[in-house]
C-alpha cells in the first residue's frame, strides 16, 4: 500500500534535501509537486487542497526557512499533517461496555465484509482475549451463511446458525440472546451486502440497527474503488451512525487514497485495515505508523510487535539458552527463524515496515516468498546430524539434499552461506533471535529525519 505515493512523495523530499537553503519558491514548487502525488494517488481533491495548504502554511514560517536543516524541517511537517489528516491516534474498539458488546458491520457486496467478520473476531480472540460469537443476517446469499459457518470454525470462534427464511432482525436478536445467556463478551452482526447503495438496503440496516443498538457499527469498504470508498462511506456515514471504518484488499492498493481521504471527508476514523487473504491479516489503524511507511521510514514499531506475536516463546528460549551456553546457531534453528518470517507474511511484509526499504522491487512479487519456501525444503531434505552439523555436507551429500527437495546444487551452496552468515550475525547478538534484531532496529536505523 502507498508505494506510488511513497515514491513519488521521495523523489520530491529528495531534491528539497538537496538543496543547501530553502526560499518560498523552492517550497511552493515542491508542493506541487506533493500535491500532484496525491491526486495520482487518488486522495480527495478536497483533501489533496487541505492538506496543502496546512503545509504551506508552516512550511514558509521563519522555523522552516531559518532553521539548521530547513529540508527536515519541512518533512517533519508533512508527517506531522498526515498523522493530523488521518487522525492522530489509533480508534480502538470500545470493549468496556456492558457485555454482550454488539458489532455491527455494514458494507457493499464485494467489500470483504464476511471476511473482515472472522478476521475481526480471530482479532479480539487472540488479543483482547475475547469470547466471540458471530452471526450472518445475510438472508439474501445464502453462501454468506455458509462462508461464515467455516470461517468460523476455521479459526475457533462460535458461529450462531441462521437460515434464509428468517429475518435479519430475528437473527441477530436471538445470536445477542444467546451470548447474553452464555455469558460471551462480543456478538459480531454480519450484514446482507449490495452491488450499489439504494433506499430498501438503508431502511433494512437502519431498522437492524435502532433494534440491536450496536456499541460499535464499522463500515467495511474496498480501499481498492479509490474515490469510490470514500463516496461509499460518505453515504453510509449520513444513513448510519457507523463509529469507523475497515478498509480491505489494502494490499493491493498501491494508491491508498482512500485511506488518506475517509477520515477528513467522513469525520470517522478508520480503525482497521484488511493487508491479506488470511484471517490474521487484520491490523489496527495508526496513523503515525503509516505516515511513517509513506515517507519510507518505515514501521519498525508494528514490526517489533509483529515479531513478538509471532515468536514461538519455547523456541526462542531454547534458543537463548543454547547460545548463552556457547553452543552454536544450527540449521535447525535457521529455519525456525525462515518459518517465524513466513508467518510474519514473508519477507516483502517486513521490509516494508523497515526504514529505507519498502517499495523494493524485489520484495513486492512472490519471488521472495518463493526463495523462503525453498530455502526451508532444502533444510528439510538435510539428516537431523546434517541440520546439527553443517560443516560435514559435502558435494555427494549436496546432490542428495537438492534431488529430495527439487532443487539444484546451486540452491543447496547458496542457503549454506546464507546460513554462515546468519550464524555470524546470532554470534555477535548473543540471545534473543529475531526478536532481540526486531528491537535492536528500532531507532537505530538510517533514514529518519527526526
Amino acid at each position: 500500500m502507498f508505494e506510488q505515493l511513497r515514491d513519488r512523495l521521495g523523489d520530491t523530499l529528495t531534491r528539497l534535501r538537496g538543496r543547501g537553503r530553502l526560499t518560498e519558491e523552492n517550497i511552493a514548487e515542491g508542493l506541487r509537486e506533493v500535491r500532484m502525488a496525491l491526486l495520482e494517488a487518488d486522495v480527495a481533491l478536497p483533501v489533496a487542497k487541505s492538506f496543502i495548504e496546512h503545509v504551506r502554511e508552516r512550511a514558509v514560517g521563519q522555523e522552516v526557512l531559518h532553521s539548521l536543516n530547513p529540508a527536515q524541517a519541512v518533512i517533519k511537517i508533512v508527517n506531522d499533517e498526515l498523522i493530523a489528516l488521518m487522525g492522530e491516534h489509533n480508534d480502538a474498539l470500545n470493549l468496556a461496555a456492558r457485555p454482550p458488546v454488539v458489532i455491527l458491520m455494514a458494507g457493499l457486496q464485494g467489500s470483504g465484509k464476511t471476511t473482515s467478520v472472522a478476521k475481526l473476531a480471530r482479532f479480539l480472540r487472540e488479543r483482547e482475549k475475547k469470547q466471540v460469537l458471530v452471526v450472518s443476517a445475510d438472508i439474501y446469499r445464502p453462501a454468506a451463511i455458509e462462508q461464515l459457518a467455516r470461517l468460523a470454525h476455521d479459526i475457533g470462534v462460535d458461529f450462531f446458525p441462521s437460515t434464509v427464511e428468517q429475518k435479519p432482525l430475528e437473527i441477530a436478536q436471538a445470536a445477542i440472546d444467546e451470548a447474553r445467556r452464555r455469558a460471551l463478551d462480543v456478538v459480531i452482526i454480519d450484514t446482507a451486502g449490495r452491488l450499489h447503495i439504494d433506499d430498501e438496503m438503508m431502511a433494512e440496516i437502519k431498522a437492524l440497527h435502532g433494534a440491536v443498538d450496536p456499541v460499535e457499527t464499522l463500515f467495511v469498504v474496498d480501499s481498492m474503488t479509490g474515490q469510490d470508498a470514500v463516496n461509499t462511506a460518505q453515504a453510509f456515514n449520513a444513513a448510519l451512525p457507523i463509529t469507523g471504518v475497515i478498509l480491505t484488499k489494502t494490499d493491493g492498493d498501491a494508491r491508498g487514497g482512500a485511506a488518506l481521504s475517509v477520515r477528513h471527508v467522513t469525520g470517522k476514523p478508520i480503525k482497521f485495515l484488511g493487508i491479506g487473504e488470511k484471517t490474521d491479516a487484520l491490523e489496527p489503524f495508526f496513523p503515525d505508523r503509516v505516515a511513517s511507511r509513506i515517507l519510507g521510514m518505515g514501521d519498525v514499531v508494528s514490526l517489533v510487535e509483529e515479531v513478538e506475536r509471532a515468536s514461538d516463546k519455547e523456541k526462542t528460549e531454547r534458543l537463548a539458552a543454547k547460545l548463552k551456553k556457547g553452543k552454536g546457531f544450527d540449521l535447525e534453528d535457521f529455519r525456525d527463524q525462515l518459518a517465524q518470517i513466513e508467518r510474519m507474511g514473508g519477507l516483502s511484509g517486513l521490509m516494508d515496515k523497515l526504514p529505507g526499504m519498502g517499495g523494493m522491487p524485489a520484495m513486492q512479487d512472490q519471488t521472495a516468498a518463493r526463495e523462503t519456501g525453498k530455502l526451508i525444503a532444502i533444510i528439510n531434505s538435510m539428516t537431523p546430524r546434517e541440520r546439527r552439523y553443517p560443516d560435514m555436507i559435502r558435494a555427494s551429500r549436496k546432490r542428495r539434499i537438492a534431488a529430495g527437495s527439487g532443487t539444484r546444487v546451486q540452491d543447496v551452496n547458496r542457503l549454506l552461506k546464507q546460513f554462515a552468515q546468519m550464524q555470524k550475525m546470532m554470534k555477535r547478538m548473543g540471545k534473543g533471535g529475531m526478536a532481540k534484531m526486531a528491537r535492536s532496529l528500532q531507532g537505530k536505523l538510517p533514514g529518519m529525519p527526526f
